[in-house]
């Protein structure tokens, strides 16, 4: 059994950020009696890990992102039978907003979205890479890539929609330049096309093409207005293959047409 006291474990005593990334079988154990100094977050790849704290266990699986608050007392490691596969990161709260961290001892987030994990996943490579190479700026862009996790998992327990619908319009944008395919975007989420656009109309109060030119027409308008685009290259920058088209969807959602908006924009300027 490995135990890990405060005793040996400095943390954050230097204000740094330690990552790792474990494959541990059943005799991997951590014991904290008086807690950490600072934060630990972990995120499940594979297998099933456990995190006590106040005489309750809970179990982590693939895709939980558990966050443990400092001055926690603790125990967490590998159930009796199974793996757990996982990375993590030790932090200091105080370079972090502090509306991101939890209130709680123990926090543990099921993240439900591929595009999600997938994108979670990557912060923690990037800490895991820019931890070990410990290059210029190496513990800013640390940072940087935990508040991403952080913001992560804050926009999904406010979005309000079901995962599969953030997964959708995640997708959306994403293929935002390209042909989409209800039928294609459904199979990526598991759905028949029907009840995709269904649940999504349910959620968004809009179709999912509505959705997509709506994207389209925010992008395009950005570009009109901070940059020399103009309404052609606007329209094809951002997907559309038809400039009518274009402009009537930019007229159903901004109120102009795009040539207007531009000259508007310009006049703005000067």
């Amino acid at each position: 059994m490995k135990l890990d006291r405060p005793s040996n474990y400095d943390g954050l005593a230097y204000s740094t950020v330690i990552a790792g990334h474990f494959h541990e079988t059943d005799t991997y154990s951590t014991v904290r009696p008086d807690g950490m100094s600072d934060w630990l977050i972990t995120y499940t790849l594979g297998g099933e890990g456990y995190f006590e704290t106040d005489g309750t266990e809970k179990r982590v699986r693939a895709g939980d992102v558990a966050l443990l608050r400092p001055g926690t007392p603790h125990r967490y490691g590998t159930p009796k039978g199974e793996t757990w596969h996982f990375v993590w990161a030790h932090f200091s709260g105080g370079f972090m907003d502090a509306s991101l961290l939890p209130l709680g001892a123990l926090t543990i987030v099921q993240i439900e979205q591929n595009a999600m994990k997938d994108r979670v996943y990557d912060a923690f490579h990037r800490i895991l890479s820019d931890s070990r190479e410990r290059g210029a700026y190496w513990h800013e862009l640390c940072l940087s890539a935990l508040r991403e996790i952080l913001m992560l998992l804050a926009k999904q327990q406010t979005s309000g929609f079901d995962p599969r619908i953030e997964e959708t319009l995640y997708l959306l944008a994403q293929r935002m330049q390209e042909t989409v395919r209800v039928e294609e975007l459904a199979h990526n989420i598991g759905l028949s096309a029907s009840r995709l656009s269904h649940l999504f109309k349910e959620n968004t109060g809009e179709s999912i093409v509505e959705a997509l030119n709506r994207m389209r027409i925010k992008q395009a308008a950005l570009l009109l207005a901070h940059t020399n685009r103009n309404a052609t290259e606007a329209a094809q920058d951002v997907g559309f293959q038809n400039y009518n088209h274009f402009t009537r969807q930019f007229r159903k959602f901004i109120g102009v047409n795009p040539s207007e908006f531009g000259h508007s924009v310009r006049s703005k300027e000067k």
